[in-house]
């Protein structure tokens, strides 16, 4: 069996159908459907059961499990994703508790745990991004929750660095800018691509903020990353024997605001850009640049590659033109 928390989310229902794809439906979905649309995202995979994430949280802290079976991998997906969230101490129930009882139990059953990390972690990114302590600094409760958490994991790991008997098999994966299939149900947390392809299409207009932190309209720069890209790294994560830690998981280049709604424009066929006020809700905490530093990810064997810019948001508004869910 393999288990994917969030299952029913954008990056874990797409690591799901990828996992389909391979012919492997012997999957368990734990996560928190809400009274929203996420549901959607479940009608077109195969997977045989599906636990809410509360349930799940007490069957492994109290030893009861529901199945019998070898669990081959645990993909944690879910997280309360929500950048603007104010409730601090809900993110880190959900995004730390949660993942460390987690982590604490494929350790105990030798469970390869492979979960998702956050560009967040590096802040205004003006130490770098690379996976390094020096690096990190947390704007938002949200990016401290995922930096909290990989701490924890870099203390775990140096725990069982000496041990002669047991290496802990965990792997975390930095997603940087991610966008593409099934993040319908985000909302204003969806991708600048989703949000670009709505405005496009109910008003002409792409509004995409005026210049800060020194960047000219338009010009702050992301490293945006196909979802498609994210899961081949964590199939990859996987598939392979690769040392235990932390990797960032993006394209290791960076586009500008301009250049992802000229590439929108260009997919859909018309549109204009409009720029408008930073919002004061923002100023510090807003990331004007980031980009991958992938030289980690490349040297423990990743070769997977990354797709081309262009043709991956083309693709995307095309899946979104036909239908926007597997």
């Amino acid at each position: 069996m393999i288990i994917v928390t969030g299952g029913a989310g954008f990056i874990g229902s797409n690591i799901v159908h990828a996992l389909n794809l391979r012919g492997e439906k012997n999957i368990l979905i734990v996560d928190n459907l809400g009274k929203g649309d996420k549901f959607k995202n479940l009608c077109g995979l195969k997977f045989v059961d599906y636990m809410h994430r509360d349930e799940f949280l007490k069957n492994i802290t109290d030893d009861e499990y529901i199945w019998d079976e070898d669990i081959d991998a645990v993909f944690h997906e879910g997280a309360c994703s929500d950048t603007m969230e104010r409730d601090a101490d809900y993110i880190m129930k959900v995004n730390f508790e949660f993942s460390k009882a987690l982590l604490e139990f494929c350790i105990s059953e030798e469970i390869k745990f492979i979960y998702a990390s956050s560009a967040s972690v590096y802040g205004d990114g003006q130490n770098g991004f690379s996976e390094k302590e020096e690096c990190e600094r947390a704007l938002n409760a949200y990016a401290l929750s995922k930096l909290t958490f990989d701490r924890y994991v870099r203390k775990v790991l140096t725990d069982y660095s000496d041990s002669e008997f047991f290496e802990p098999l965990v792997v975390g994966l930095r997603y940087f800018n991610v966008y593409g299939a099934q993040e319908r149900h985000k909302g204003r947390m969806a991708s600048i691509f989703y949000q670009m392809y709505k405005q496009v299409k109910e008003t002409g207009v792409i509004k995409l903020f005026k210049g800060t932190d020194g960047y000219e309209d338009g010009e702050q720069r992301r490293d945006f990353i196909s979802v498609d890209d994210v899961v081949k790294v964590n199939l990859w994560a996987f598939d392979e024997d690769i040392t235990s830690g932390i990797y960032n998981c993006g394209t290791g280049q960076a586009h500008t605001y301009n250049e992802a709604a000229r590439a929108v424009i260009d997919a859909i066929g018309t549109g204009k850009i409009q720029y408008i006020d930073f919002p004061a809700e923002l100023q510090g905490k807003y990331q004007s640049f980031t980009q991958a530093d992938t030289r980690n990810l490349i040297r423990a064997g990743y070769e997977g590659g990354f797709s081309d810019f262009n043709d991956a948001v083309k693709s995307y508004c095309r899946f979104l033109d036909d239908s926007g869910q597997f």
